[in-house]
């Protein structure tokens, strides 16, 4: 008996194999059919070539970029495709280094008018560290304002004794600088001074914020239009 059960059930396979084809083809027909257009990707390139052209023709850099970059000891470190920019440079043994991001396209929690009508301002947040050979320095987590005098306000000081500790998120951030004594906050002031923090640098942050925002942005329209070509 088991034989003829066996063969029986040989021949029972291509048959069960045939309906389990012929049941999937309606599920998988319509997969296919909302599958990528290329009609849809060739509007969408051209599309994006409006706004690359657009782009290209309303871009312009600020002069205080090139201006601070002809005129300092600062090395600037970027690259494509990465929001981190810092500048650094070496005085005294000691590393300084200033860190920050582009700027945000959009924030929706900033009102889009000033109340006298114009843009308002936007703070760009940036890290002042200076650090020395064997791993431990002192960070000043800053923001930009306006005003000529003092363009930018210090939020907190955070000290390390080694690499691992001014990497680790647990790690104390250090009092709000506010709360630091005032002898001690112009001395702060004076050494951030002598390390080269000053209202030239903080215009080029913020100049900077906002160029690399726009450079990444045309490269994102570029990439996604090659990508729609392809």
């Amino acid at each position: 008996m088991l034989p003829r059960v066996l063969q029986a059930c040989r021949n029972l396979a291509p048959k069960t194999a045939g309906l389990r084809q012929q049941a999937l083809r309606p599920l998988l027909c319509p997969v296919q059919q909302r599958c990528f257009s290329l009609t849809s990707a060739a509007k969408v390139a051209k599309d994006l070539a409006a706004e690359i052209s657009h782009e290209k023709e309303q871009y312009q850099q600020a002069k205080e970029i090139k201006k601070f970059i002809d005129s300092t000891d600062f090395k600037l470190v970027e690259a494509e495709g990465d929001v981190n920019m810092h500048l650094e440079r070496e005085i005294d043994g000691k590393l300084v280094k200033v860190e920050w991001q582009l700027t945000s396209p959009f924030d929706p929690t900033a009102d889009v008018e000033g109340e006298e009508g114009g843009q308002e301002y936007e703070a760009t947040d940036f890290c002042i560290t200076l650090e020395n050979k064997s791993g431990a320095g002192v960070s000043f987590y800053c923001s930009t304002q306006t005003g000529e005098d003092h363009r930018y306000v210090i939020g907190n000081v955070k000290s390390f004794a080694s690499k691992e500790e001014k990497d680790s998120v647990s790690s104390y951030n250090g009092p709000e600088f506010e709360d630091v004594d005032e002898k001690l906050q112009e001395s702060f002031d004076e050494l951030l001074a002598e390390a080269g923090v000053n209202a030239e640098l903080c215009d080029f942050i913020d100049a900077m914020a906002l160029d690399k925002e726009q450079r990444e942005y045309l490269r994102w329209l570029e990439n996604v239009k090659d990508f729609m070509e392809k």
